[in-house]
């Protein structure tokens, strides 16, 4: 049974890094550790076990949560996919972490994960209906209503950096054309400096000789836009109209009160989210005549992963979620 004493860890699994953090009730990070992400299932195992045992000789842990970038079950109990990872066909990983641990484990989707925390402790903290959109690599999302994280029939709700806004558009590695993630994510702000760079007279700026040497990368697409170079804000003008447009999509599908922006990109938000803000508002359906979600910045950072999961572990323990 969990208390307000009660430690757990949350573990943050990409396909670079495996970060584990000793997290408490406040939400507060105690202790980290962390190593590169092994290749294969066995491996990925030994390494989540070597962090937790690491962490344990310092602090007495009551529970595991894994925050994981792929498909879950709607129970949270296998992994059916992780496209950067090594868990295939329904893994049952919650049962077999359990077991190599003798802990209780859980298992939640990242950007479930993130949105749990800001929920419990970040900018979303007492949100009714509203929506996390994390941009980065790719863009996540999760919708909670009432507390609760909304994930659909199947488990995978919902996947907005997947719904095809430009038809026979840019194609996108989860193998369709034109999806949004094409358009308003950290990895398209290239193909938005590289669109602008043919429209327009860019070949002054600095930004313009990286572009066309496939040399440039996300960040320095927003570096140059910082730095006032006209390529750079062209491109990030670009990014940040389509992403308002992926907001509309929000706002008309899911009407929420309150839409967080999080993810690495939304560091910069400072350059986007106003032009994200007025095209939201203005491509919605009923524009001018209905209320408009409030957009705020994520405030846990690329922490919030690990704190939620955490937490939801903890959660668990109390027999809630």
């Amino acid at each position: 049974m969990a208390t307000d004493e009660t430690l757990t860890l949350g573990f943050d699994i990409g396909g670079t890094n495996l970060r584990a953090a000793v997290v408490d009730s406040a939400g507060r990070i105690l202790d980290s550790a962390q190593t590169q992400t092994p290749q294969t299932g066995p491996e990925m195992t030994q390494g989540i076990v070597q962090l937790v045992n690491q962490l344990r000789e310092t602090y007495d842990i009551g529970a595991v949560g894994l925050a994981i970038a792929g498909f879950l079950d709607p129970d949270c109990e296998i992994v059916r996919f992780a496209p950067h990872l090594p868990w295939r066909d329904d893994h049952p990983l919650r049962r077999e972490l359990s077991d190599a641990l003798g802990l209780p484990v859980r298992l939640e989707h990242d950007a479930n994960s993130a949105a749990w925390g800001e929920y419990r402790f970040g900018a979303a903290k007492s949100a009714d209906t509203w929506v996390l959109f994390a941009v980065g690599t790719g863009i996540g999302a999760t919708l909670m209503h009432h507390g609760e994280i909304y994930r659909g029939s199947f488990g995978t709700a919902p996947e907005f950096g997947h719904i095809t806004v430009v038809p026979d558009g840019r194609v996108c590695s989860c193998g369709k054309q034109g999806c949004l993630e094409r358009y308003a994510s950290g990895t398209s702000l290239v193909d938005c400096a590289i669109e602008s760079a043919a429209k327009g007279s860019y070949k002054r700026c600095g930004l313009y000789r990286k572009v066309v040497d496939k040399r440039a990368t996300g960040r320095d697409v927003m570096a140059a836009a910082r730095a006032g170079d006209e390529l750079g804000q062209a491109a990030v003008d670009s990014f940040a109209t389509w992403l308002g447009r992926g907001l509309s999509i929000v706002a008309d599908v899911l009407d929420p009160a309150l839409i967080v922006l999080g993810g690495g990109v939304s560091e910069d938000a400072d350059l986007f989210i106003d032009t994200a803000r007025e095209t939201m508002a203005n491509t919605m359906v009923g524009s001018g005549y209905r209320p408009v979600a409030d957009i705020q910045c994520a405030e846990l950072g690329p922490q919030a992963g690990m704190i939620g999961v955490a937490d939801l572990a903890r959660e668990m323990l109390r027999g809630e979620h």
